[in-house]
């Protein structure tokens, strides 16, 4: 069965990424349709995908060649926009942060080529350049107002989706922890730790009524979600992103409105807190922070000591995607682990773990927390240019914050600045955000926020050109198209 559906894929998606990409080209409706899709079911990605060279008893991030229907669309998306961009608008720009991209791709592919085993490594290095595609297709098919109208509409469905989800799942299935359509409390927390900011800028800019109703609705279902997650790091993470959102978008001026709204959200965000506070206080009662990061277990900080022995030991990490691996077999036991080690890439290791060993699975999990985990694969180098990668996008989301105008192309930067800030606080303590639907939708976000920082500068050196006119309008007419044509 796997081999035949392996088999259809290979021939069935070709052909569908050639027959996307022409009916996009064709229909820019359509074309709309597939990002709106995109957007969507990007959460259930890994519910339509086919998985080539399948790993699935790998405790790593990336377990195969993954190709997706979220694949069809991006690349459908990315060429039509190339082939037949928007009236008036460029085929082609260089967006902000890609140069860092496919710099850390780079770093990466030459990490996989000096690493044994190279085969997870592979794995993962597909996905990175699977989400380098989403963020050009985002980047090139968002030009104006209108397709930023539709992320949002997108968003929010997806957001409500999940929240809908969520109470079934808590109040009909009893499901302590809510997973949403994702699989995982954690990932669920940290999706929603990203998105929710973006609401935060819609509701207080000039957008539509009916896009800011879509918005607000979002941020009330998505924030019951969150809360039913329990999630320690993610519940703090939310509050701090949506504060710091608002303070960043709200005027100071005080009006009746204000308070009103003000009074509301107070309300309904102590109701949810009132009805979830007894299982949350179970949760943060679980570990203390000097259990944590100090103690014995499988904490935190376990990871944290993980990552510094690697370090210590390899200067370029043990390879991407190769963690758990290395972790199992190598440095877990110098430091007490005793996992279950891996025999090669083509044997399913024991998942039995034996008795009297302090494991919690009989293989290391992926470090929970980013940093480290990039650390141990990647050594301290590519720590450096992955922390270069983000400063960049923080640069990005800055420059939106100050002057503070409510106008949508503006104001949608903030958002999706503090937006960054969600997925980076959370990834302090999880590493799910290389878990494909997180991974393709902080791309879409990212292409987003460079269409925006594009089009910024774009509209400055137009000021710019314009106040060079005012200033040289003592020149004849002839004279200044002479000067322009020289310079074309």
């Amino acid at each position: 069965m796997s081999e035949f559906k392996n088999l259809l894929g290979l021939t069935v998606i070709p052909a569908a990424i050639l027959c996307g990409i022409l009916v996009t080209s064709v229909s820019r409706r359509l074309r709309d349709l597939f990002f709106f899709a995109l957007v969507v079911l990007t959460v259930m990605t890994q519910r339509l995908d086919v998985n080539f060279v399948s790993r699935e008893w790998y405790r790593g991030t990336t377990r195969g060649f993954e190709v997706s229907s979220m694949d069809i669309l991006a690349l459908s998306i990315l060429f039509s926009s190339l082939l037949r961009p928007h009236p008036g608008q460029s085929r082609w720009y260089w967006p902000a942060g890609l140069g860092g991209l496919l710099l850390f791709f780079c770093y990466a592919c030459i990490s996989v080529s000096i690493s044994d085993p190279q085969l997870f490594g592979l794995f993962e290095l597909s996905k990175m350049l699977r989400g380098i595609f989403v963020f050009l297709a985002a980047a090139l098919f968002i030009r104006s107002e209108r397709e930023l109208r539709l992320l949002v509409i997108a968003l929010a469905c997806a957001v409500c989706w999940q929240g809908a989800l969520a109470l079934y799942q808590r109040y009909f299935q009893g499901i302590h922890r809510v997973t949403g359509i994702i699989g995982d409390p954690n990932s669920l927390s940290m999706y929603l730790c990203m998105v929710l900011p973006i609401f935060v800028a819609v509701v207080t800019s000039d957008f539509p009524i009916y896009v800011k109703l879509a918005a607000s609705t979002a941020m009330l279902a998505g924030g019951v979600a969150e809360v039913l997650t329990i999630s320690r790091t993610g519940v703090v993470t939310m509050g701090a992103v949506m504060l710091g959102a608002t303070i960043a978008c709200v005027s100071l001026k005080i009006t009746v409105k204000k308070i009103g709204i003000t009074l509301l959200v107070v309300l309904i965000t102590a109701g949810v807190f009132f009805k979830a506070w007894h299982t949350l206080a179970e949760r943060y009662n679980e570990a203390s922070m000097d259990q944590e990061y100090s103690g014995k277990g499988q904490g935190r900080g376990y990871y944290l000591r993980l990552a510094k022995a690697i370090a210590a030991d390899r200067l370029f990490g043990v390879g991407l995607n190769n963690w758990s691996y290395w972790v199992s077999n190598e440095y877990g036991p110098q430091l007490g682990w005793h996992f279950v080690p891996y025999i090669g890439t083509e044997r399913w290791p024991s998942d039995k773990v034996p008795p009297g060993r302090n494991i919690d699975a009989a293989q290391a999990a992926p470090a929970h927390n980013l940093g480290a985990l990039v650390v141990g694969e990647l050594g301290l180098p590519g720590f450096c240019l992955f922390t270069l990668l983000w400063l960049r996008w923080f640069q990005m989301g800055i420059s939106f914050l100050w002057p503070r105008v409510s106008e949508p192309l503006h104001r949608m930067g903030v958002g999706f600045f503090f937006a960054t800030w969600g997925i980076f606080l959370q990834s302090l303590t999880e590493w799910v955000y290389r878990q494909t639907p997180i991974f393709f939708t902080f791309n879409i976000i990212l292409g987003a926020l460079a269409s925006l920082y594009w089009l910024k500068r774009q509209r400055r050196r137009q000021i710019v050109a314009d106040t060079d006119w005012e200033e040289d309008s003592d020149l004849s007419l002839p004279e200044f198209g002479k000067i322009n044509l020289e310079s074309n």
